[in-house]
């Protein structure tokens, strides 16, 4: 019985983990006020807002990877 749970939890936390460390990060401006920031979502094609920026709409794999790379995109940076 105690077997059947462990094999279960293992198998419960192998199938989480890779969803969780699937993170991705893009860097947007705000169309009005051309601040820049990071986030979780891509903005959909039809937001007016928020507009993708970096080379074909780069996807980060870390929040750190993001920050550095929007450090050097120069509409970012002005």
């Amino acid at each position: 019985m105690k077997l059947n749970a462990l094999i279960i939890g293992v198998a419960l936390a192998a199938l989480a983990v890779p969803a969780m460390a699937q993170s991705s990060f893009y860097i947007v401006q705000d169309v009005k006020t051309h601040h820049c920031r990071i986030v979780d979502q891509q903005p959909s094609p039809t937001e007016r807002e928020w507009t993708s920026v970096g080379p074909g709409g780069v996807v980060y794999h870390t929040h750190a990877e993001a920050e550095t790379a929007m450090k050097t995109v120069k509409v970012c940076t002005e």
